[in-house]
């Protein structure tokens, strides 16, 4: 990737759960610079949170790999369309599914809709998740909690366990963790103990799916630039979001789409069981 990068943005706010049209400078998809090569010809693709963000990324990027997507969101009805326009622009289908993951009811209608469209499921991305900034734990109300785990956790266990009857030989599971599941963040302690589930989640998967030939493998992000940000931390920590890592600033959504192809595609056929940093340079255990 060639093209230049923001190194910060100014404070700014939003409503949860945030949209890109609010947001300043606005986040780098990868809708004008990735270039497919055919790595995922003839896939079909689940992708939750695929609104906006690292999986709108993954889902253009998909797309022009020659994949077909399913997205599921929350409620940013423009932002998704927006994304399925790019899909369809790479002569991919996208079917969009709104609704909370957090209502198992509703998260168990994703993959049979998948299934319904496509026949099948080859790659599974847990990425939809909720976080909200907080000092201490008494300031966190118990539903937020309670919200915080069904989005992140349960959610991405009834996904994998309605997709792995439907995925063939090849299949692959790329669940969202973060560098906050080997550096927690005080102030994002519900969120960062999610994201540790999830790499450990993902690690069991790895080996108990090896012997038909189903990887599951987790993405561990640093900061990254998408409007969960303005949409959960106060203005002046979304001002100076990303200067702690040694790279200095926050990655946009197109810096983490090629891995998730990778883990997606055939070339990562003897990677599983593995946390990928794109972190800026933390290190994560």
């Amino acid at each position: 990737m060639s093209s230049p990068r923001p190194e910060s943005q100014p404070e700014q706010q939003q409503t949860p759960p945030g949209t890109l049209g609010e947001m300043d400078p606005k986040p780098d998809h990868g809708e004008e610079s990735y270039t497919g090569s055919g790595k995922l010809t003839g896939k079909a693709a689940v992708i939750t949170g695929g609104d906006s963000g690292i999986g709108r990324a993954v889902a253009i990027a998909f797309a022009r790999e020659g994949a077909d997507v399913l997205i599921s969101y929350l409620s940013e009805h423009e932002d998704a369309q927006d994304t399925a326009k790019y899909v369809e622009q790479a002569g991919r289908r996208c079917v969009l599914v709104p609704g909370d993951l957090s209502d198992r009811a509703h998260a168990k209608t994703i993959i049979p809709k998948a299934v319904e469209e496509f026949g099948k499921v080859d790659v599974l991305v847990n990425n939809a998740a909720f976080q909200m900034t907080h000092d201490t734990l008494e300031e966190v109300p118990d539903e937020e909690w309670d919200h915080t785990l069904a989005t992140n956790l349960t959610a991405m266990f009834v996904l994998c366990k309605d997709a792995i009857p439907h995925m063939p030989s090849g299949g692959s599971i790329i669940n969202s963790s973060s560098v906050n599941s080997d550096m927690p963040s005080p102030s994002l302690a519900p969120y960062a103990m999610t994201k540790a589930g999830i790499a450990n989640f993902t690690a069991s998967l790895a080996q108990m799916y090896a012997d038909k030939g189903i990887r599951a493998n987790s993405v561990a992000p640093g900061p990254v630039w998408t409007p969960l940000i303005p949409a959960t931390m106060p203005p002046e920590k979304v001002g100076s979001f990303g200067e702690q890592v040694p790279m200095g600033r926050a990655a946009q959504p197109a810096e983490l789409a090629p891995v998730y192809v990778l883990l997606a595609s055939d070339e990562a056929s003897y990677v599983s069981g593995a946390r990928v940093a794109v972190t800026g340079g933390n290190p994560i255990l």
